[in-house]
Order: C-alpha cells, then sequence, then structure tokens
C-alpha cells in the first residue's frame, strides 16, 4: 500500500497560488490514473486536474472554495484499492505554527462551514487585511525576505503600482509568501491610500482608514439635503432572494472589467455592413471544410479581416506602459467565449499567417477546450486584439469593453437579412433583401484617434464586403 500526494499544480509561469473551485471525487472513490479528479481557477485559467495514479481517493485536504499556494498537498490517494479510507478532518491542523507569510490564504471559506452570505456591490473591495504591514526595522535600509517576496509579484501588479505611484512593499499581501495580488493593489488604491513615500523617506507609510470606502464615490448632493451613507448603496436580500457567492472567474472578470472602465478612455464607433458576399463564399465552400472537419462561420472571415488590416494599422494593435506606446510586433486576437461559469477569451496566436482554413480550425480547436476546461495558461495570455460577439445570442449590437491592456476590441451583431437599398447599374435605387450586420469597435482614445480608428475600420468593411474568393 503506498500513499501518493496530490498537489496544486503551477498552471503558469508567474502563476503562484490556485483556488479549488471543484471536487469531481468524493472520499472513498476509486480513481483511475489521468482521470480529472478536481478544477482549479486561476488568475488566467481554469483547468481539471487529472488523478496522478490509480487507486482510492483516501483524503481531502483543501475545500472547496480555498486558495492554496501551488505544490500544497490538497488530497492523498491510496493505491491499494482495498487500503482504509481516512476520515475528512474538520480543519486540516498544521504540523506548526502557520506565520501570516506563509498561511494559505482562503479567498471563500468550504461550504460546509460558509457563514449566511449577504449579497455586497459588485464593485466593493474584496477580502483585505485591515492594515498594511509595518516595515522591517532596521537602519541599514536592507530589504527584509518578507519584502523581497512582496515585491515579486506579477507584471500586472507592478505595472499598477507603478502607474499609481504606489510601493509594493507597503501593501499586505494575501497571495503565495505574502505576494502582492492584484486583488490586493486593486483594493489598496480604491480604499483611498496615499502613495508610498520614496523609499529614502524615514516616515512610515500613512495608514489605511479603518473603513474603507466603496469603489464607487458617493453622489453629489443638492446644497441642504441630508447625504446618504455607503450603506445606502449597497444590495440587501429581500425575502425570497437567493444569495450565491461569486465564483472566481466571476470575481475576476468584474475586477478586470472595473479596471478596464478606469484605465482607458473608451470610444466607440459602429458600422453597418453587408456580408453577402460573405454567406455566398460560406455556402459555396460549407462542404469542403466540412469535409476537412471544421465549420465555416461568419466569425472567421471576421478574424481573417481583422488580422489582415491590424498590420496596415498598427496603433490599433498596440499597448500603452505610462507615457509610452508598445507596438505589437505579433497580431494575436483573442475570441471571447462565453461559459456557463462564466467567460473566458482563448487567444489565435498570430493570426495573421493564418489562412482562412487555419483560423477556422483554430477558433474550433480553442473554443472545443475551453468549454471543456482544457485550455493551457498561455493559450489565454498575450492577446492583442479582442473579438466578441453578442450576436449569437441576438444581440444587434453592443458596446464592449477593452480587454486590457490592449487598446481596441470588436463587437459583432446578430447577421441576418435585412432591407438594403441597391443603385442597379442603371442608376435606379431598389430596396432588396441582404445579409446584414452591425460591428462596433471600441477603442482606447488615449492612443487611437477617431481617425484612426475609421480608417482601420473602413478597410475591414471594405474587406468583409468584398472578400476574395481565392482567399477561401
Amino acid at each position: 500500500m503506498a500513499r501518493i500526494d496530490v498537489i496544486m499544480p503551477q498552471m503558469g509561469e508567474s502563476i503562484a497560488e490556485g483556488t479549488l473551485s471543484k471536487w469531481m471525487k468524493k472520499v472513498g472513490d476509486e480513481v483511475k490514473r489521468d482521470e480529472p479528479i478536481f478544477e482549479i481557477s486561476t488568475d488566467k485559467v481554469d483547468a481539471e486536474i487529472p488523478a496522478p495514479s490509480a487507486g482510492v481517493l483516501a483524503e481531502i485536504r483543501v475545500q472547496e472554495g480555498q486558495t492554496v499556494p501551488i505544490q500544497t498537498v490538497v488530497a492523498v490517494i491510496e493505491t491499494q484499492v482495498g487500503a482504509a479510507v481516512a476520515p475528512v478532518p474538520a480543519a486540516a491542523a498544521p504540523s506548526r505554527p502557520l506565520t501570516p507569510a506563509s498561511a494559505p490564504p482562503v479567498l471563500r471559506a468550504p461550504a460546509a462551514q460558509a457563514a449566511p452570505v449577504v449579497a455586497a456591490p459588485l464593485v466593493r473591495p474584496l477580502d483585505r487585511p485591515a492594515a498594511p504591514v509595518a516595515p522591517a526595522a532596521g537602519g541599514n535600509g536592507a530589504e527584509t525576505g518578507d519584502e523581497r517576496l512582496r515585491r515579486l509579484s506579477t507584471p500586472l501588479v507592478r505595472k499598477i503600482a507603478a502607474e499609481h505611484q504606489v510601493d509594493i512593499a507597503t501593501i499586505p499581501g494575501t497571495g503565495h509568501a505574502g505576494r502582492v495580488t492584484k486583488r490586493d493593489i486593486l483594493g489598496y488604491i480604491e480604499s483611498g491610500a496615499p502613495a508610498a513615500a520614496s523609499s529614502t523617506s524615514s516616515l512610515p507609510p500613512a495608514a489605511p482608514p479603518s473603513a474603507p470606502p466603496s469603489r464607487l464615490p458617493p453622489p453629489s448632493w443638492p446644497e441642504g439635503a441630508p447625504a446618504a451613507s455607503n450603506a445606502a448603496w449597497e444590495a440587501t436580500p429581500w425575502e425570497g432572494d437567493r444569495v450565491e457567492p461569486m465564483s472566481r472567474i466571476r470575481q475576476l472578470t468584474a475586477e478586470h472589467m472595473i479596471f478596464s472602465r478606469r484605465t482607458s478612455a473608451h470610444v466607440t464607433s459602429y458600422y453597418e455592413v453587408d456580408m453577402s458576399q460573405i454567406q455566398r463564399l460560406r455556402e459555396k465552400n460549407k462542404k469542403l471544410y466540412e469535409s476537412r472537419g471544421v465549420k465555416l462561420t461568419y466569425l472567421g472571415f471576421i478574424v481573417k479581416a481583422i488580422a489582415d488590416n491590424l498590420r496596415r494599422h498598427p496603433v490599433v494593435n498596440s499597448a500603452v506602459q505610462g507615457t509610452s506606446i508598445i507596438y505589437r510586433g505579433q497580431i494575436n486576437i483573442g475570441i471571447a467565449v462565453a461559459l456557463d461559469w462564466g467567460l473566458i477569451v482563448p487567444v489565435i496566436k498570430r493570426a495573421d499567417e493564418l489562412s482562412l482554413l487555419g483560423v477556422a480550425k483554430t477558433m474550433h480547436d480553442l473554443a472545443d477546450r475551453a468549454r471543456a476546461k482544457k485550455l493551457k495558461p498561455d493559450e489565454v495570455q498575450h492577446g492583442t486584439f479582442t473579438i466578441t460577439n453578442p450576436g449569437t445570442f441576438g444581440s444587434y449590437i453592443g458596446a464592449p469593453i477593452i480587454n486590457q491592456p490592449q487598446v481596441a476590441i470588436l463587437g459583432v451583431g446578430a447577421i441576418e437579412k435585412r432591407p438594403k437599398v441597391v443603385t442597379m447599374p442603371d442608376g435606379a435605387d431598389v430596396i432588396v433583401p441582404r445579409m446584414m450586420t452591425m460591428l462596433s469597435l471600441t477603442y482606447d482614445h488615449r492612443v487611437v484617434d477617431g481617425a484612426d480608428a475609421d480608417r482601420f475600420f473602413g478597410d475591414v468593411k471594405k474587406m468583409l464586403e468584398s472578400f476574395p474568393e481565392d482567399a477561401v
């Protein structure tokens, strides 16, 4: 009989922790090698984790909803089927006292121990320590081990810190070994805490307020009217309501969307596009593509048109770094995929180098593996432009939020027959049914001017309305 530890895997180079979102097996269940036994959520991707060995799931040490550092033992498998199963402890007792830096952070308590949940507004700061960690004493100015660990945060966290002139070492971290996560720094900034003093200053950082205000500023009230408290803006459950905690992917999406609206100057342009040529090419080549195992969709043509035109309009394929513009050398197009448990954006790498068939195959593969939770972290990173397609649900058009740190996102509306005025060769105008759609381009006006966006958008429209047959 042997006991095999099941550990929290590292799902990417910059990922230091993961949330165990669901157990697919229970204690006492027989498991096969490489059979999925639990699901995890990280800052990058949701994934199913397979069993490292066949046997019986003898012990579960990390409950659903807990966030723990990588390499943490989450369960134990007995390799002998008839082995005794260890009982599940109410709470695993640590073998040694845990310090704040080594204690695994818990974002949500396990379901069996959860306190009654009270609904909170989407924009309230999530769990953060009440006060920052005081800097280590010492006259030589040397950085302590904890401070070094806090500084070893992800590039996104360091970027946010630089933009807001915040010293990461002064922020209490809830990540692995006290590292500062994106949630920590956004909550710290939104709490109204002042920017950290220079490292040469002898003054300690100011303590944050004991009760951080809501992320949304209070409204301005007419003179003489009584001011409302922040509690007036909180949602509270009423009789008959059902209250559920947000999933980790929903929390991350909410934070990312709020951060994007606060960061970029959003402007949206709308174009009506005649997709009749695309419809004709689809009908003509649909069976050929199906014989190769892929569907020829309208979205495939749109991705191809975007990829081919981004190279001609590099500012739309750029990113902002402080007061500099990064013109991306790669054209990596993210496609938003709506899942039952949230939204994920797998990325088609170097899309401009793919044929229409290559785009269609890659889209099909990424979407299937996204729904099966089989994506790798690298497959949802390094996008330079994003496309979202709400038209599949019947939406006429929408104004999507930019996917940071990109500067533009395309929204695709419903593609359907609508009346269109067409000028005949003899000059007469007639109303005919045409396959039409509305496209929206939301762009960051900090770096993309309206003229830049419209030139790019105009070229995309032109290509879609006269798509070359030899490109299919």
